[in-house]
C-alpha cells in the first residue's frame, strides 16, 4: 500500500469515527423537555464508547484536583468532585436503569464488560493518595472551616467514604482490595443474570381447563393471553413471576399443580444447571469476608453496619429478637387454624408451604367473608395511580400531568410534569408498572438524574417507579391485589423522596440516605392506602364506578391482623437468613443449602413457611441490601410511629405533611436519620404502634 492510500484510509477511518461521536446522543446537551434522555436516539452501540469516555474524562477532572497546586479547599476539592464525572454519570443512570427495566443480551454483554471496568475506575479514585490527602486534610480541619450543615455532612461523608474504600490500605492491600472488588462486581452481574434467566425459564402450560378449578376468570384469562403470546394457542400459561404466580397457589384447587408451580419459585438458582448460583453466592459471602477483615472488621455485617442507623450487628438481632417470638407465635396460631380446615375437609395431608395461601384464602373467606378477588376488582391500576397522586396533592399540594411529547424507553412508560402547590416544577416521574420478559422481578424506584443545586443552578430531578403487575387483558383491566396497591403506594414513596429533595449536593440528595432509613418514606405512605378517606378517591369498581362500600372496607379492616404471622416470619426468616451469612468471619467453602437449613432451624422457623427468598435468589443481598434486609423493619417502627402523628391531627393535615416534607423528604441525607426523625416528631419512635398494627401485642 503506497503513503498516500494509506493516509487517505486512515483519514477516513478517523473522519467515520468522529462522525459515530458525533452522533453519539450522550455526547451533546440533549434538547428535549426538561432535558430528559432522549431514548428513541439511543442505541445499544453507544452505551461503551460512552462509559468510556467517560472514566476518561472524570479521571482527568479528579487527577487536575488531585494535583492542584493550591491548599484544599471545599471548594477545590469536595465541590470540584461533586461536579465532576458528568458524562459518566449521563450514560450511567440511563444504561442501568434500562439494564434493570428493559434489557436485551446485548444490554446484558455490555453490563458484564463495563461492570468491572467500573469497578477499577471506582477504585482508581478511592485509592488515590494525593487526592485523599487532600480530604483528609479537609476533614481534619471541618471544625475551623466556615461550612453549612450539608457541607459538613458531605465532607464527612468523603472522608469516611475514601477510608472505607481503602485509602489507608498499604499498597499490597490495596492491590488485594482491587482483586476482590471486580470480582464481586463481576459475580454479582452473574448472579442476577442467571435469577432472570431462571424467572423466565420456567413455565406451568396447562391445556386442560380442568386443571384450573378454582381460579377467577380474571386469573384464566391474563393465563390464556400469556400462553397466546408465547405461542400456546387456545392453553393457560403460568410462571414464578409474582402476577401470575400468587394468584395460581391463592386460589387453584389442584394441590399439586399450586407444588409443582411453588417449588419452580423458590428452586430458582438452586437447579444444578447453567444457571446455578449456589457456587457464585459461596464466593460472594468469602470475598466480602476477606474485604471486611482487609479494612479492619470482623465481619462483612460489621463493615456494613458501621453506616447505618442500626450501627452494629447486636443492634439488628435486638429489634428482629423483639418481633420474632410474638410473630412466630402468631404463625403457628394461623398454621393450626389451617390444619383443622384440611382435617374437617378430610384432607389427609400435612398443611405444606405451597398451601399457605390457598388455605389463608379459604379462611379469610370464611371467618371474614372477605374474597381477595373482589378486592381487585375495586383496584383498577390506573385508578390506584391517581389515588396515588390525589394523596400526594392533598398532603403537600402537588399535582402531576401526563406529557405525553417526552421520549419513552417502552411503550408501558407514562410521564408526569411534577408541579409544586405554587405552579412551579419540580421534577419529571416516569411509571412503568407492567410485567414484561426483559425487566427484573419486583418493583423499585431510581433516578435518571437526581436533584441538585449547586452554584445556584435547579438541576430538576427525573424519578421512575418499575414495577411488575398484570397487563391488561382484552377482556380486563389490569386488577392488582390489596398488597400490589401498597407496594404501588410505597415505591411512589420513595419516588416522592427523590422529587421532593431540596439540597445543594447530589451525593447526598433524594434517597442518598442510610439503607435503614431509605424504607422510612416509602414504608409510611402504605398507611393511606385503607383509609376509608382515601378509598373514595381511588377505590371504584372496574365495571360500575361504584366506590367501595362501607362493609368491605369494614371487613378489610376486621381481617387487617389476619396472616400478619405468616407474612411478618417470612420476611423476619429472610432477615435473619442476611445476617447469617454476613457475620461468618471465616472463608471456606460451604453447602449453601445446609447452612441455609441451619440458620432458619436456629431460630425455630416452621416448616410450613419459607423464608421470603432464598439464598439462590435472594438479590437484595446480593445487591444493595447485605446485611441491610432488616432494614424494612426498622423503618416500619419509624414509620408506623410517624403515621401515629397523621392520626392525632388527621390523615390529611397540611401542618403535619409540612414537617414530614422539611424535616424527612427535602433534607436527602443532610443531616443523621434520627436527629431528622426526631425534628419531625418530636421524639424517638417507639416499636409499640408497629406490633399494635401487625397483630403482635397480647
Amino acid at each position: 500500500m503506497n503513503k498516500l492510500v494509506f493516509v487517505l484510509l486512515i483519514g477516513a477511518m478517523f473522519f467515520m469515527y468522529a462522525k459515530q461521536d458525533s452522533n453519539n446522543p450522550f455526547y451533546s446537551e440533549w434538547k428535549t423537555p426538561f432535558q430528559s434522555p432522549p431514548f428513541e436516539e439511543i442505541k445499544d452501540e453507544h452505551y461503551m464508547p460512552a462509559f468510556k469516555l467517560g472514566m476518561e474524562e472524570h479521571l482527568k477532572e479528579i487527577q487536575a484536583i488531585a494535583s492542584n497546586d493550591a491548599s484544599p479547599s471545599f471548594a477545590n476539592t469536595i465541590e470540584a468532585m461533586e461536579k465532576s464525572g458528568k458524562l459518566l454519570d449521563k450514560v450511567s443512570y440511563v444504561f442501568f436503569n434500562l439494564s434493570s427495566a428493559n434489557t436485551n443480551d446485548e444490554m446484558k454483554a455490555i453490563q458484564k464488560e463495563v461492570s468491572p471496568l467500573l469497578s477499577t475506575h471506582n477504585d482508581d479514585i478511592n485509592l488515590n493518595p494525593k487526592l485523599f490527602k487532600r480530604i483528609k486534610t479537609l476533614y481534619e480541619q471541618k471544625d475551623k472551616i466556615n461550612l453549612t450543615t450539608e457541607q459538613q455532612r458531605l465532607l464527612e461523608d468523603y472522608y469516611k467514604g475514601f477510608v472505607r474504600g481503602g485509602a489507608n490500605l498499604t499498597d499490597e492491600q490495596k492491590d488485594q482490595l482491587r482483586k476482590i472488588n471486580e470480582e464481586l462486581t463481576v459475580l454479582s452481574v452473574q448472579f442476577s443474570e442467571n435469577v432472570l434467566n431462571e424467572d423466565n425459564a420456567f413455565q406451568m402450560v396447562l391445556d386442560n381447563e380442568e386443571d384450573l378449578a378454582g381460579l377467577p376468570e380474571s386469573v384464566r384469562n391474563a393465563a390464556a393471553e400469556a400462553a397466546n403470546d408465547k405461542g400456546y394457542n387456545g392453553k393457560w400459561l403460568f410462571t414464578v413471576h409474582k402476577p401470575s404466580l400468587i394468584p395460581f397457589i391463592q386460589y387453584s384447587e389442584r394441590r399439586d399443580l399450586r407444588e409443582k408451580l411453588y417449588k419452580g419459585y423458590i428452586n430458582r438458582g438452586d437447579n444444578n444447571n447453567e444457571n446455578d448460583n449456589k457456587e457464585i453466592i459461596n464466593k460472594i459471602v468469602n470475598l466480602r469476608i476477606q474485604k471486611a477483615q482487609l479494612l479492619g472488621y470482623n465481619t462483612h455485617a460489621d463493615f456494613v453496619l458501621e453506616e447505618t442507623m442500626a450501627k452494629t450487628p447486636e443492634n439488628v438481632y435486638g429489634l428482629l429478637e423483639k418481633v420474632w417470638s410474638p410473630a412466630l407465635n402468631k404463625a403457628k396460631e394461623e398454621r393450626d387454624m389451617m390444619q383443622k380446615m384440611i382435617d374437617e375437609e378430610g384432607g389427609d395431608f400435612k398443611l405444606a408451604s405451597w398451601d399457605w395461601w390457598y388455605y389463608a384464602e379459604k379462611i379469610r373467606i370464611k371467618n371474614y367473608d372477605l374474597n381477595e378477588d373482589e378486592i381487585r376488582s375495586y383496584l383498577k391500576i390506573d385508578n390506584v395511580i391517581n389515588g396515588s397522586f390525589t394523596l400526594a396533592n392533598r398532603l403537600f399540594g402537588i399535582t402531576f400531568e401526563e406529557r405525553n411529547d417526552i421520549p419513552k424507553y417502552h411503550p408501558d412508560v407514562k410521564t408526569y410534569e411534577v408541579k409544586d402547590a405554587d405552579g412551579s416544577v419540580i421534577g419529571l416521574y416516569m411509571s412503568d408498572w407492567f410485567y414484561r420478559d426483559s425487566k427484573r422481578g419486583g418493583a423499585w424506584m431510581n433516578a435518571f438524574r437526581k436533584q441538585s443545586a449547586m452554584d445556584g443552578k435547579a438541576v430538576l430531578p427525573i424519578i421512575t417507579n418499575v414495577g411488575n403487575f398484570t397487563k391488561p387483558t382484552a377482556e380486563t383491566p389490569s386488577l392488582i391485589s390489596l398488597d400490589e396497591a401498597k407496594t404501588l403506594f410505597h415505591e411512589f414513596g420513595h419516588a416522592l423522596h427523590g422529587l421532593l429533595s431540596k439540597c445543594t449536593y447530589p451525593s447526598i440528595s433524594g434517597t442518598d440516605v442510610p439503607r435503614d432509613f431509605v424504607e422510612f418514606p416509602s414504608q409510611v405512605m402504605e398507611n393511606w392506602v385503607l383509609e376509608p378517606e382515601m378509598l373514595k378517591a381511588y377505590a371504584f369498581h372496574y365495571k360500575t364506578g361504584e366506590v367501595m362500600p362501607v362493609a368491605l372496607i369494614e371487613k378489610i379492616k376486621k381481617a387487617g391482623t389476619f396472616n400478619q404471622g405468616f407474612e411478618t416470619v417470612e420476611y423476619l426468616a429472610a432477615s435473619y437468613l442476611d445476617m447469617a451469612w454476613h457475620t461468618l468471619d471465616n472463608v471456606e467453602d460451604r453447602d449453601i443449602n445446609a447452612f441455609e437449613e441451619a440458620a432458619l432451624n436456629k431460630i425455630g422457623l416452621i416448616p410450613e413457611i419459607i423464608s421470603r427468598y432464598r439464598t439462590t435468589y435472594f438479590r437484595h443481598i446480593v445487591g444493595g441490601y447485605s446485611s441491610g434486609y432488616y432494614s424494612y423493619i426498622w423503618s416500619e417502627v419509624l414509620d408506623a410511629d410517624a403515621f401515629e402523628a397523621f392520626k392525632e391531627n388527621g390523615i390529611f393535615d397540611k401542618k403535619t405533611a409540612k414537617l414530614y416534607r422539611d424535616n424527612i423528604l427535602a433534607k436527602g441525607g443532610t443531616e443523621e436519620g434520627m436527629n431528622m426523625y426526631r425534628a419531625f416528631r418530636g421524639h424517638e419512635p417507639e416499636i409499640e404502634p408497629l406490633l399494635k398494627r401487625r397483630g403482635l401485642l397480647d
